[in-house]
């Protein structure tokens, strides 16, 4: 937002990246036998983040986000920060000094190149059906909604 202070959407996005690596790690180490399989023991109330029935679902979408950030970074960026860090439209658009215009459009594509992605790699078929309502815009996909 126009007025804040120097260096606050920076902090936006990395408190975004930072909120993508602790869920895709919460999940890993949920899964990880060497660590003792199901058994997490997390200092935050992180389960109502993150459910063990999500796990599947946060690290096929955090491997299709990265496949994502290799093709075009921005688009990328944009989940990241709309999906991760709750941003709104103008937020994201502030942060990375882009139109709310260039924002819609960058997330409308990212999410239907997810969704196609997720769809190919995925044997559990619910985060294709979340991207493919987020898609439609039949679902919320950021924390706060700001088409």
């Amino acid at each position: 937002m126009r007025g804040e202070r120097p260096g606050h959407h920076t902090l936006q996005a990395i408190s975004a990246q930072l909120m993508r690596r602790i869920l895709v790690d919460a999940a890993r180490a949920r899964g990880s036998r060497k660590r003792g399989g199901a058994a997490v023991h997390v200092a935050l109330d992180a389960s109502a983040v993150v459910s063990p029935e999500r796990d599947g679902d946060l690290l096929a979408l955090d491997e299709a986000l990265t496949r994502l950030a290799a093709v075009d970074a921005r688009k990328a960026q944009v989940v990241e920060l709309r999906y991760f860090g709750g941003l709104s439209v103008g937020e994201t658009a502030d942060a990375l000094q882009v139109s709310a215009e260039t924002v819609m459009r960058d997330w409308k594509v990212a999410k239907l190149w997810l969704l196609r992605e997720l769809k190919r790699g995925l044997s559990d078929p619910s985060a294709a059906r979340f991207w493919t309502a987020c898609a439609r815009g039949t679902r919320r996909c950021g924390a706060k909604s700001s088409r």
